[in-house]
């Protein structure tokens, strides 16, 4: 049985993440852990008024997100009567990223879900501060990021951007392939080109990549670079009517490069759709 933790901080892009993972997995059961964490602020010099101040405010948070957490339950238990998916709520008055991370490895997470803006929903921001912050820290799990308001549709069409100067390992690609053995989806490799041809280091991963994939059969799509990676990426996404984006996460990565484009700092890099980042494995 698959593990899929979902963050939430109870807004409704929170719901929509955790909607859309048990959709997309319909056809097999899930273990879903919803986690909910809350950080109670004391004065570092505290006299025992303070302290009995803080420990009022704990038990006040504590109470308002389990009931919370109770509620979503309640909720997704009913929007979903259909699936054969098991639901857990954790409650922890931690820091998100650590608690992520505790998590991902107590409970042997297969797969993160989250959503790409909380609760304050700021546009300025690349995908959320907590989104950057968990594709900075996580390592040793697949994460997928939903879009604000993004309504569930089958992944038939996945894109996959490299730049072929990397050998993908098996199981780095696992994740991939899982991925579109879900709906009997279509790979689409895209390859932004700054030069006329591969060179020979990016030909050997070519190849390589392609007989991993052969009983996919994934399309190769080829895309001058003439704008920047990030635009060029959503018009793709557009262009071929793609369902979900994924990228392997590694030092100086297409993930990595658009993520310090200057246009992130201005407008960020959105994905239109959802996002399956995955983690370095060598």
């Amino acid at each position: 049985m698959k593990r899929i933790l979902v963050p939430t901080d109870f807004s409704n892009n929170a719901y929509n993440a955790l909607f859309y993972a048990t959709r997309l997995f319909q056809n097999q059961p899930c273990h879903f852990y919803i986690l909910n964490t809350f950080e109670v602020n004391t004065p570092i010099l505290t006299s025992r008024l303070d302290t009995s101040k803080g420990d009022a405010l704990f038990q006040k948070l504590r109470k308002e997100s389990e009931e919370k957490l109770l509620e979503t339950k309640h909720r997704i238990t009913l929007d979903t009567e259909e699936v054969q998916h098991h639901f857990e709520t954790i409650s922890i008055s931690k820091e998100l990223i650590e608690t992520i991370t505790k998590t991902v490895k107590s409970k042997k997470i297969d797969l993160v879900v989250m959503g790409t803006k909380g609760a304050t929903g700021a546009k300025e921001i690349f995908m959320g501060s907590n989104t950057v912050k968990v594709i900075q820290s996580i390592k040793s799990c697949p994460i997928l990021m939903i879009p604000d308001a993004f309504e569930f549709v089958k992944p038939m069409e996945i894109a996959f951007p490299t730049d072929f100067k990397r050998f993908y390992l098996e199981e780095e690609l696992k994740p991939l392939v899982d991925m579109t053995k879900l709906f009997d989806a279509n790979i689409r490799l895209f390859h932004i080109h700054e030069e006329e041809q591969l060179d020979e280091l990016q030909e050997y991963n070519f190849t390589a990549l392609k007989k991993y994939l052969k009983d996919i059969n994934p399309t190769v799509h080829w895309i001058s670079k003439f704008s920047k990676k990030s635009k060029l990426i959503n018009d793709f996404i557009e262009d071929m009517d793609v369902d979900m984006l994924a990228m392997v996460n590694y030092k100086h990565s297409l993930m990595e490069n658009i993520t310090h484009e200057p246009v992130i700092k201005s407008i960020g890099f959105h994905p239109i759709v959802p996002f399956l980042i995955i983690p370095d494995a060598s």
